[in-house]
Parts: C-alpha cells; sequence; structure tokens
C-alpha cells in the first residue's frame, strides 16, 4: 500500500501529528516502538500545559493516545531502523523487517537519553543504574540515591524519588544549577536531597548492584566517594535520528536541521517535528505545535504533488 504519509514516533509531535493528518483525510501510517517518548518518563505533575493544571505525564500521554486511536489511521508498534526516497517515493523499514511506502513523512522519533560514559554504567544498568526514574523508582525504597544531572528532568526525578528513598544526591558538574526556580524550591522542600555542585562523576562502582560512585571536586581535584544504592542518569537527551542518515542536514548534537514555517528538511516531503530537530525549546506543548504545523505543511507538498500527476 502507498500512504500519504508516514509519521514515524508516538510522542506529542508524532501523535499530534497523526491527529492533524486523520482530520485531513491523508491515508496516514503512524509507526512507534511505544507511545510516550520522554513525556512516559515525566517524574512529576506537569502544571504547564494548557488545559491541565496539574497531570502526571504517563496520565497526559494517555490522553494523547486515546485521542489518536479515534482518528481514522494505521498504527504499527516497531521500530524504523532506515529510511529512504527513490523515484519521488519514501520507503520505510523496520526492526521487523517490514517496509512501508509513502508520497510524505514526518520524522517526530524525539530522543533517547544520553549516557555518562564513565566505568561502571554500563556494568550496573539494570542493577542500580537507571534512565527512567518513573520505571525503576520504586526498587530503591528507603534506599540512598543520586540523580546525575542539574537540569529540570534531574530536579523532577529528584522529586519523585524524595516520596520513596530515604537520601537523594543530585550531582551537577558546573558551578551553576539549570533548573527552574520552581522545581529548586520543590527539591528544598523535601528536606531528603542534597545538592553537590562542581561534582565530576568519575566512576560507578559495586558489587552484584551499584553500591558508591565516584566524583572529583573540580575545584579542589580531589576524588570523593558518595555510598548510593542507585544511580539515576538525567544529563539530556541524544535525537533518535540514526535512520535518516543522508535525507538530512545535521546540526553538532545530531539535531534535523528544518525550515520553521514548515518543518520541512533538505529532501521535499520530509518533514521533522519535536525534540528529534533544532528548535531551542523542548517543551511538550512546542513539540505538539511542530506535530501540527508539519503535518498541515505535509498535506499542502501531498496537494501540490498531487496536482502535478
Amino acid at each position: 500500500m502507498l500512504y500519504d504519509l508516514i509519521i514515524i514516533g508516538g510522542g506529542p509531535a508524532g501523535i499530534t501529528a497523526g491527529i492533524y493528518a486523520a482530520r485531513q483525510k491523508l491515508n496516514t501510517l503512524l509507526i512507534t516502538k511505544s507511545f510516550g517518548g520522554q513525556l512516559a518518563r515525566k517524574a512529576v505533575m506537569i502544571e504547564n500545559y494548557p488545559g491541565f493544571e496539574e497531570i502526571s505525564g504517563l496520565e497526559l500521554i494517555q490522553k494523547f493516545e486515546k485521542h489518536l486511536r479515534k482518528q481514522k489511521i494505521d498504527i504499527e508498534k516497531d521500530e524504523v531502523i532506515k529510511l529512504e526516497k527513490i523515484k519521488g517515493h519514501f520507503l520505510v523499514y523496520t526492526a521487523s523487517k517490514k517496509k512501508f511506502e509513502s508520497k510524505a513523512v514526518i520524522v517526530a522519533s524525539g530522543a533517547d537519553p544520553r549516557p555518562l560514559e564513565v566505568p561502571g554504567e554500563k556494568k550496573y544498568l539494570g542493577r542500580g543504574v537507571s534512565y527512567c526514574v518513573t520505571c525503576d523508582g520504586f526498587l530503591f525504597k528507603g534506599k540512598t540515591v543520586a540523580v546525575i544531572g542539574g537540569g529540570n528532568s534531574a530536579f523532577e526525578a529528584a522529586i519523585f524519588l524524595s516520596q520513596i528513598a530515604k537520601k537523594i544526591y543530585i550531582l551537577e558538574s558546573g558551578e551553576k544549577i539549570k533548573a527552574d526556580a520552581k522545581n529548586q524550591e520543590m527539591v528544598k522542600k523535601t528536606g531528603k536531597v542534597q545538592i553537590i555542585k562542581n561534582a565530576l562523576l568519575k566512576e560507578i562502582k559495586g558489587n552484584q548492584f551499584v553500591n558508591s560512585l565516584i566524583y572529583q571536586n573540580r575545584k579542589t581535584n580531589k576524588n570523593i566517594t558518595l555510598l548510593v544504592e542507585g544511580v539515576f542518569v538525567e544529563i539530556g537527551s541524544i535525537p533518535a535520528t540514526g535512520f535518516v542518515k543522508d535525507l538530512v542536514n545535521f546540526n553538532e548534537k545530531d539535531e534535523i536541521k528544518v525550515d520553521f514555517e514548515t518543518f520541512q528538511t533538505k529532501t521535499l516531503g520530509l518533514f521533522a517535528a519535536g525534540d528529534v530537530n533544532v528548535g531551542k525549546y523542548k517543551q511538550i506543548v512546542t513539540a505538539a505545535g511542530e506535530g501540527a504545523k508539519a503535518a498541515l505543511a505535509a498535506y499542502d507538498y501531498l496537494q501540490k504533488i498531487n496536482k502535478k500527476v
């Protein structure tokens, strides 16, 4: 089957694009490994999405998915591993060895957690090291844990863990905390969190499971050992763009360059929305907005090429 549009990704950008594409009566397929993306991993209540004074990331993505499934749209639970354009059509290949064809594509594949790249990280993954606080946080009831990072995601993780863990350390490698003032205030109110600045993580140690970490104080250059039973990595994300290759231009962060009026990439008919592109502000509401714009731009593109046929 030749689709009008294939959307790659099931986060806010991809789901919103799917809803808008369906409303334009485009024959659309959405492919995603799972629904939610980074939104499903949001640790605390979301208070800045219009229409919801307070809602968890999981609840919000469930509402997104429910809305999507009410539309006339095909959904494939799979992972895209390759995308190419041949004779004006896009071919999308998946991990389960399926191939789909379309006239246009929206890449909304989001981003994956950025690893620390320190000794012990891979060894203790699933044995004390985690990239998802909502997935694994409850395993650390009454324990001492560390959150690596000083941005909003790290502070939100610490707030979530304060309901479960006995003690939480936040390790920020720089001098300045990047988290919003409100998140900093909420962390302070927990009474369970100690913030350590200028802390450069050097190694995660353990026996069968994590039992400590070593960080370097960047001011004194001294190595310091912290006794912890869990390490949550919250140092940002890497755009999931490996399958796009030569069809787009990237910046130094491997984010896709787009025209921000249409979200068109350098390849006609190929659009990119959400955390996967070079947009500065990575927010749920901006991802959803970009998904809507990309779908409308894809509709305009399809109208033009269909007139030429």
